[in-house]
């Protein structure tokens, strides 16, 4: 009790909105001197402050060594919720420029590709359909990255799986739906229009895989695997889909694709489905919120968008029930 108590009287006496910044600093510079220049401290006064921090809460926060500085895991969840805190301050700031130039809010979500390619921008136009003021943020990526930033507080809310335990306690999961593979292939393909086609007739095709270590890579080899068949030997690594289209549109590639990423490209001709389900298992993705976090009225009417949309494409998930994110630790 009288620890705690010591902590809090240190923090409510000392800090104010530059020694976050500092902590900032700190991860950023790796550098006591640096970091304070950039947060507009002395050195000494910066040393004094990381010291009063890591008396009051009794842990090193920072390794000291010949090249700089290093945070320790005590000091990388003091920093993560310093950025925490500045993008808080930022967003006020956002929001309040927003409404004096007349719009009214803004919102940020993160998503991967699938999500990304329907689920969002059906949902972002249904809240423009009662919110065309409102200024909304997407920002397509892997799991991790995103996570990481909404750990951060950089955006509001991320469509996305679960990688690990990481953050764990402060985020909510609510699942959506699961993605089913197809095996992909340009219009133009020899293969384009054939039925019963098998993975094992597709070996000496030229496929188009993620990096080595990612989940579907994994999954992919699995497949194979079970199914007694070597991997690919031709092979290009991407995960970039501009990169994927224009592979399938110049070459007779296949490539391994949720279906409803490119179905629109699919009913027009420009693709073609070659195996309608290669049978890769991938985890759920979902709905992913800091648990704690009360969001912006604009961030809120955004992720109500969000599931009455997920309602209508995944009628298979029967509500949102909310997990601690212990339920899922995978790699991506």
């Amino acid at each position: 009790m009288g620890r705690s108590s010591g902590i809090r009287t240190f923090l409510r006496r000392r800090l104010n909105i530059r020694h976050i910044a500092l902590m900032a600093q700190l991860d950023d510079a790796r550098s006591v001197v640096r970091a304070a220049e950039a947060a507009g401290m002395s050195q000494p006064a910066a040393s004094t402050l990381l010291k009063g921090f890591e008396e009051a809460l009794d842990v090193p926060l920072f390794e000291r060594h010949a090249r700089g500085i290093a945070p320790t895991a005590y000091g990388e969840i003091l920093v993560r919720h310093a950025r925490a805190i500045l993008a808080e301050i930022e967003q006020v700031q956002e929001e309040i420029a927003s409404l004096k130039s007349g719009l009214s809010g803004q919102a940020s979500v993160g998503a991967v590709t699938t999500p990304g390619t329907n689920l969002i921008p059906l949902a972002v136009g249904l809240l423009k359909q009662k919110h065309p003021g409102l200024l909304v943020s997407i920002d397509i990526d892997h799991s991790r990255p995103l996570i990481e930033r909404l750990l951060g507080g950089q955006i509001d809310m991320v469509v996305a799986r679960l990688l690990d335990s990481r953050g764990a306690g402060e985020l909510q999961f609510e699942p959506l739906g699961e993605e089913f593979h197809a095996v992909i292939a340009g219009g133009g393909h020899p293969l384009a229009g054939a039925t019963g086609i098998r993975l094992q007739d597709l070996l000496g095709q030229p496929w188009v895989m993620p990096p080595p270590g990612s989940v579907l890579r994994d999954r992919l080899a699995t497949v194979f695997l079970q199914q007694g068949l070597p991997m690919p030997a031709n092979v290009v690594q991407t995960q970039s889909l501009p990169a994927v289209l224009g592979l399938l549109r110049t070459s007779d590639a296949v490539v391994p694709l949720p279906r409803e990423t490119v179905q629109p490209l699919c009913d027009s001709g420009f693709l073609s489905v070659l195996i309608d389900n290669i049978g890769v298992a991938m985890s759920p993705f979902g709905i992913i919120t800091r648990s704690k976090h009360k969001h912006s009225p604009g961030a809120q009417a955004l992720l109500d968008a969000i599931r009455t949309t997920a309602r209508t494409l995944y009628p298979a998930a029967h509500g949102f029930a909310e997990h601690d994110g212990e339920s899922a630790a995978v790699n991506a």
